[in-house]
């Protein structure tokens, strides 16, 4: 038979600049980025999408913005700035997507223009999908304003939306075209949201970096005590291993099942969705994390002693490490170990879920003992469960 061949790739590169009052005038990081993407003679324009508990927080927010583009010849603020919930819920509301879909469409923002997200994760990833599929594709520019979004899903490729109670299950793989890390909106976060977001650096450092690891635990109590000096190494690092791994990896759009980075996030994507995103993602995260590493010393991969040393860190950091949730009822599997079956159909068929063969190092396995999970949960149900 007779057949034509294509075979191409496509080259991706984006930066992520670190800084603080973006939009302050003497800060020159946000304008010559967009004066290195000017064209003569095209004036282009910038569509704002803010995060409400953001402006709320930043009430000058948006007369900053709208005071800072005057200064920028060839680009011009698309309508009023675009206020939108935030957190989870945001995700789960297609109604919203449709209305920035629609505002992308009447704004006409083409694919010269940009749509510029500023918020936490969840923000970013509807926003994203939002850029991703208008025009098969606008130019976004991501502004994280949380811990987790700065060190974790700010600087990724991912974007998406719920989808009958399954997270993320619409979604795209879009780089973004630049990111932005203001340090400054960490300081007006509440201590719940500064606190989760620490455990994605945990996560990548069990999987990635022993050194990161033994950082975070000698610096616990200056994180915990909103030291932001120390806030925006763990922010640098932990962004810099995240991206090094999507880069690197070989498998940045996730064709195949390997996904070391969701190491902890098979049981937390399931306990969000089971308390209606009561837990934060970090929180969730942080009890995956704690599950998954003592599961990985019953397996006999880590020591005792390391298994109890990461729980003991999340503790110190105030983070949860159980859930009545993971417990099996009456015989019968917790609700949130259904959540493998959801998490093998969103890796595309076969299970893959990474564990620790030492802190710093991360190794995968295609099938969990559920009675060995069980052991773990009770573990941490009977030694922890009360801290």
């Amino acid at each position: 038979m007779e057949f034509i061949q294509q075979t191409f790739s496509v080259d991706y590169s984006f930066k992520v600049f670190f800084t603080r009052y973006l939009f302050n005038p003497a800060n020159a990081e946000f304008r010559n980025y967009l004066i290195s993407q000017t064209t003569p003679g095209l004036t282009k324009k910038l569509l704002f999408i803010v995060d409400d508990g953001v402006a709320k927080a930043h009430p000058a927010l948006a007369t900053e913005i709208t005071t800072y583009l005057q200064q920028i010849e060839g680009f011009k603020l698309a309508g009023e700035i675009e206020i939108v919930p935030g957190g989870e819920s945001c995700k789960n509301d297609q109604e919203l997507f449709y209305r920035l879909v629609d505002l992308v469409d009447t704004q006409a923002i083409d694919r010269h223009s940009f749509v510029v997200a500023i918020g936490g994760g969840a923000v970013l990833d509807m926003v994203g999908m939002v850029a991703a599929v208008s025009h098969r594709g606008v130019r976004h520019i991501r502004i994280p304003t949380t811990v987790l979004s700065q060190n974790d899903s700010g600087v990724g490729v991912k974007n998406g939306i719920n989808y009958k109670g399954k997270k993320n299950f619409l979604g795209t793989f879009a780089p973004p075209a630049a990111v932005f890390n203001d340090a400054h909106f960490l300081t007006t976060l509440p201590a719940r949201d500064w606190l989760s977001g620490i455990s994605e650096a945990v996560k990548v450092a069990l999987i990635k970096d022993a050194s990161f690891f033994e950082w975070l635990e000698e610096n616990a109590a200056a994180l915990v005590n909103n030291d932001l000096t120390v806030m925006q190494e763990l922010v640098y690092r932990c962004a810099a291993l995240h991206m090094a791994h999507i880069g690197g990896s070989g498998d940045p759009f996730e064709s195949g099942s390997s996904r070391p980075l969701d190491f902890g996030h098979w049981s937390a994507h399931k306990l969000e969705q089971l308390t209606d995103f009561a837990l934060r993602h970090g929180e969730a995260v942080s009890i995956g994390i704690a599950v998954d590493s003592v599961y990985s010393s019953l397996l006999g991969w880590i020591s005792t002693a390391a298994a109890e040393r990461i729980v003991n860190l999340l503790i110190k950091l105030q983070l949860p490490v159980y859930h009545e949730l993971l417990e099996m009822k009456d015989g019968k599997p917790s609700p949130v170990v259904k959540g493998l079956q959801e998490f093998r159909e969103h890796l595309g068929g076969r299970l893959t879920i990474c564990l620790l063969k030492a802190i710093g190092v991360g190794a995968e396995v295609h099938v969990i003992d559920e009675m060995l999970l069980n052991e773990a949960v009770q573990h941490l149900k009977v030694n922890h469960a009360s801290i």
